[in-house]
């Protein structure tokens, strides 16, 4: 046997070219007809608008927005303050017990332990637990309530205060001079 006298088992066939170009003939590996086989066949996800249309951080499952107070224990206050003095959010920050949040300065929450407290402290704009009042108030330490707020306010520019200062001194003066005018008559 010679390379002449050779013959392929299969003929020398092209794949069949259509005239809108591409390789896969036919269908072009668009499947069969319809409308996945036109131009233009972006459909929307269904999906996609079903969730959409759910509300968001709804129900048992998530997180809840409310602001919570970072919790100190009793423990801590006694490594911190061995002789006693003012326990408030700012100090606790100098001592690095706590950490601002976002910037903010967080409500704090002091909790009880299980070690006996016998440290005179004033606790000043913190939220205190029932066991742990007991405690401090038992050592002859201090508390102070006061009104805390989700978050804290940001400074108020001094221009503001200003015009409410004089807001409030223009209605005084005009409070007095309708007096003055009663007692007149």
């Amino acid at each position: 046997m010679q390379i002449h006298n050779l013959k392929r088992q299969h003929k020398n066939k092209k794949d069949r070219i259509i005239g809108r170009g591409g390789k896969h003939a036919k269908t072009s590996g668009r499947g069969g007809k319809g409308q996945t086989a036109r131009a233009g066949n972006k459909r929307r996800p269904e999906l996609r608008d079903i969730i959409k249309k759910l509300p968001k951080n709804r129900g048992y499952r998530f997180n809840s927005f409310e602001i919570k107070p970072i919790c100190v224990s009793l423990e801590k206050i006694i490594k911190y303050y061995p002789n006693g003095g003012a326990v408030n959010p700012e100090n606790l920050l100098e001592f690095k017990v706590i950490k601002k949040r976002k910037g903010w300065l967080p409500k704090v929450k002091i909790l009880n332990s299980e070690i006996d407290f016998s440290i005179k402290i004033q606790v000043t704009k913190c939220l205190v637990s029932e066991v742990a009042k007991e405690k401090i108030l038992k050592a002859g330490g201090e508390i102070s309530f006061y009104e805390i707020k989700n978050r804290p306010q940001k400074p108020v520019k001094k221009e503001k205060i200003k015009k409410e200062v004089k807001e409030k001194v223009q209605k005084k003066e005009i409070k007095k001079v309708k007096k003055e005018k009663t007692e007149k008559k």
